[in-house]
């Protein structure tokens, strides 16, 4: 596993804090800070995909009637034209 160095801002009194903590329990800053970011990413819920409701009309498994007409036909019988063949 590969160490990357990084620059980050944090508030003066949280850097005190976590240098104290590191010092109190004989760690490195480091290791201080890894700790809080794997815990908190491992307390992060996961997102969840959404999941589209089925509102599907009709029997499954059923060909659906409507299939058999273009687009054209499908107009007809919406606007109740009548049909030409």
């Amino acid at each position: 596993m590969g160490v990357m160095k990084t620059t980050l801002d944090i508030q003066d009194e949280l850097l005190a804090r976590a240098k104290r903590h590191a010092r109190q329990t004989g760690r490195p800053l480091r290791a201080v800070v890894e700790e809080g970011l794997r815990r908190t990413l491992e307390a992060a819920a996961p997102v969840e995909p959404y999941v589209l409701p089925d509102h599907s009309v009709g029997e499954t498994g059923v060909r659906d009637p409507l299939e058999a007409y273009s687009w054209q036909d499908l107009r007809g019988v919406i606007y109740g034209e009548p049909e030409v063949r």
